[in-house]
C-alpha cells in the first residue's frame, strides 16, 4: 500500500469541509452550553457533528492510502452494510451457506476485480452469476418455506450494498485524465456532492418544507427541501467544476443526476426499512444509524455516475 500525494484541489475540499465541521461544532457546543439541561435536538446535532469528523476522517486516511486504501475502505462498508441489511431480511438457516459464500467469495472476489481493473468481470459478476448461484444454492440446502422472499431479499442485499459501492472505487479505473489523484478527487467530489444534498435537504425542509415528498416512506422529507438541496448541492458542485474533468455545464449536469439518485435511493431504502418496521439501520454512527442510512444515496448514485462518466471519456 503505497502513498499518494493529495492534489491541491483535493486539499482544499477537505480543508473546506473541515472549517466548516469546525464551525458546526463550535455553534453546536455554544447551543449545549445555553441549554445546560440538555435538549434532545442539539444533542443529536453534536453527535451527528462528532460523527462526520470520524467519517471524513476515515475517507481522508483511505485517500491518502491510494488505490489499496480506497478498495478496502469500501469492501468493508459494503461488508457492515450488508450486515445491517441481512439483519432484517427473511433469510433463515436454511440460507447459512448461501451468506457464508456472499462473505467468503462474492464479496473479496467483487473487490479483487475492482481492484485490478477487471471491467468485463465485476460489472456482471454479482447480477449474473451469483444472482444465478446464490439461488441453486439454496435450493440445495433446503427449506422451501418463503423460498422466493429469502432468495429476492438475499439477492437484492447484495445488489444493493457490494454493487453498487464497489462503483464507488471502481472510478479510480476511469479512462480521464490525471492519474490516481485525480481519481481520488473525483471519489471526493462525489460523495462531498451526494452527501450535502442530504444535509442540505435536510435543513431546507426544516426552514421551508410544507409539502410532503412521500408521507408514508419519509415523513420528514419535503418537495421544498428535496428541490432546495438538490439545487444547493448542484450550485455548489458546479463551482467545484475544476477539480473534476467535466467542463462546468457537465459537472452541473452530472450533479444534478447524482443528487436526484441519491434521493431516490433514500427513498427506496426507506421503503425497505417501513416494510421491516425499523425506523434506521442500525445504531453504530452516533445521530446517523447505521452505515446504510449514510451510505443509502452513494449506493443508487455511484453506478450511474461510474457508467456516465466513462461514457463521457469513451
Amino acid at each position: 500500500m503505497s502513498l499518494i500525494s493529495i492534489p491541491a484541489g483535493l486539499l482544499w475540499l477537505l480543508g473546506g469541509v473541515g472549517a466548516f465541521l469546525a464551525l458546526a461544532t463550535l455553534i453546536g457546543q455554544i447551543l449545549k452550553r445555553r441549554r445546560p439541561q440538555g435538549h434532545a435536538v442539539i444533542a443529536n446535532l453534536n453527535a451527528r457533528i462528532a460523527a462526520w469528523w470520524v467519517m471524513v476522517a476515515l475517507l481522508a486516511l483511505a485517500f491518502l492510502a491510494g488505490r489499496a486504501g480506497v478498495v478496502l475502505l469500501f469492501a468493508a462498508l459494503a461488508a457492515l452494510s450488508l450486515r445491517e441489511f441481512l439483519k432484517v431480511t427473511a433469510c433463515g438457516r436454511a440460507d447459512v451457506w448461501v451468506i457464508t459464500g456472499v462473505y467468503a467469495i462474492v464479496l473479496p472476489v467483487q473487490f479483487w476485480a475492482v481492484y485490478i481493473d477487471w471491467y468485463g468481470f465485476y460489472t456482471v459478476f454479482i447480477p449474473v452469476y451469483a444472482f444465478l448461484l446464490m439461488p441453486a444454492v439454496a435450493a440445495l440446502a433446503g427449506g422451501s418455506s418463503g423460498f422466493m422472499a429469502r432468495a429476492a431479499e438475499t439477492q437484492w442485499g447484495l445488489m444493493v450494498c457490494v454493487y453498487g459501492l464497489s462503483h464507488v472505487p471502481a472510478i479510480l479505473s476511469l479512462a480521464i485524465p490525471g492519474g490516481e489523484a485525480q481519481h481520488i478527487q473525483l471519489i471526493a467530489c462525489l460523495i462531498f456532492t451526494v452527501q450535502l444534498s442530504d444535509v442540505m435537504q435536510y435543513i431546507w425542509g426544516k426552514l421551508a418544507g410544507r409539502y410532503k415528498l412521500a408521507p408514508e416512506l419519509s415523513p420528514s422529507k419535503t418537495w421544498e427541501g428535496m428541490i432546495g438541496g438538490v439545487a444547493s448541492a448542484v450550485a455548489v458542485a458546479t463551482a467545484l467544476w475544476p477539480l473534476t474533468p467535466f467542463t462546468p455545464a457537465g459537472a452541473a449536469l452530472m450533479a444534478l443526476v447524482v443528487t436526484l439518485m441519491g434521493t431516490l435511493g433514500g427513498l427506496v431504502m426507506s421503503a425497505i426499512k417501513r416494510d421491516k418496521g425499523v425506523k434506521d439501520w442500525g445504531a453504530v454512527i452516533a445521530g446517523h444509524g447505521g452505515f446504510l442510512d449514510r451510505l443509502d444515496s452513494v449506493i443508487f448514485s455511484a453506478p450511474i455516475f461510474f457508467h456516465l462518466t466513462r461514457y463521457y471519456w469513451t
